[in-house]
């Protein structure tokens, strides 16, 4: 096809749903190096795109728009893209790209309560739901025909680095993000304490990272007085290119399933990723430089970069929200996971 002079990309979902969609921004952008490639993207969410030297604009939408706001906004995009992309299967990204796009294509997920979808796209394809989200997004790529890049793209700018240098201690450093932003994917207390104590005995200082909530803060405040002295406690302190800077100094990470245990991955630094109940085949840390599918459902796994430490049991991972079935509950595959595996993990990232 001729290249479109502007594209717009619709990821409209959470901030790591936004950072696996970069590998497809790429793509477009090493497919059609002169075209102006904006993004859209939940209000809250666009700090990740931020640097993101394949982007020319973000635009952002608040997750519940009133109706007044929706229709101006939707008159705004009116066909002012020569071509949109849905890299999600939801209604809205489908309405965002048809609106604004001359040209619209998507993802689509299969049943008859989607049929309306595939009227309103130019061209789509079944989403899959089989392989990484990474991977699943890359079909609009292949259904373009162009060449997939596979790479996660972080970035940030100049203030970015500089906030981070006041936060980055001398010598080798680990990042620990202990706070998840769902109780489920939480490790214990006893567990971030005595690997911290292991780290700091291999000759590493201690990097906490983390949002500004003040569930969150208390949470790390709780946790400081029995971390080494030296800890620094970078929480709340930084953007997320200020992050994504500090991460790429770091000598490993450990954390969750979150955005940034994510941005770990994409910096290529040793990342250890803590998962539970969580799908590994689609939300698993992408490794640096892999192209295909990283892990399989059960079972801890190491693939490039990423070690991915999974919870044990006959459940694991019962692709639910805790034990109790609620973002407020905890996971007894996480909370259980012990620490001597963790440092086993860290010990053979470390090695490579």
């Amino acid at each position: 096809m001729k290249p479109p002079s502007k594209i717009l990309v619709v990821a409209t979902r959470r901030i790591g749903d936004v950072l696996l969609a970069t590998p497809l921004i790429r793509s477009l952008k090493h497919a059609w190096p002169d075209s102006e490639i904006d993004a859209l993207v939940f209000e809250g969410t666009e700090g990740i795109l931020e640097g993101n030297p394949d982007i020319h604009s973000v635009l952002t939408v608040p997750h519940r728009p009133g109706l007044p706001f929706h229709l101006r906004f939707l008159s705004r995009l009116w066909k002012r893209y020569d071509l949109a992309l849905s890299a999600m299967p939801g209604d809205r990204p489908t309405l965002y790209a048809f609106v604004s796009g001359k040209k619209s294509i998507g993802v689509v997920l299969e049943g008859k309560g989607h049929l309306w979808k595939k009227k309103l796209l130019s061209e789509w394809t079944p989403f899959d739901q089989e392989n990484h989200t990474v991977l699943a997004y890359l079909q609009l790529a292949t259904l373009l025909d162009i060449e997939p890049c596979y790479e996660v793209v972080t970035a940030w700018r100049e203030n970015d680095e500089k906030a981070a240098g006041k936060w980055i201690p001398p010598g080798d450093f680990a990042v620990l993000h202990v706070y998840p932003m769902y109780a489920y994917k939480m490790w214990k207390k006893e567990s971030w304490i005595a690997l911290a104590k292991w780290l700091k005995n291999q000759d590493m200082k201690i990097v906490l990272t983390g949002g500004k909530s003040e569930a969150e803060k208390a949470y790390i405040n709780s946790l400081l007085p029995f971390l080494p002295d030296d800890t620094v406690d970078a929480s709340g302190k930084l953007s997320l290119g200020g992050v994504a800077c500090l991460l790429s100094r770091a000598k490993a990470y450990v954390g969750p399933d979150t955005a940034v245990t994510h941005m770990a991955a994409a910096a290529g630094i040793p990342t250890l990723a803590l998962f539970g109940p969580s799908n590994p085949v689609k939300w698993g840390p992408w490794p640096k430089g892999f192209k295909k599918n990283p892990y399989k459902m059960k079972g801890s796994q190491h693939a490039g970069n990423v070690h991915l430490l999974q919870g044990k049991g006959d459940c694991v991972p019962c692709l639910e929200e805790g034990c109790e079935r609620h973002v407020g509950s905890s996971s007894a595959c996480l909370q259980n996971l012990p620490v001597i595996d963790a440092i086993e993990a860290l010990k053979i990232l470390l090695n490579k």
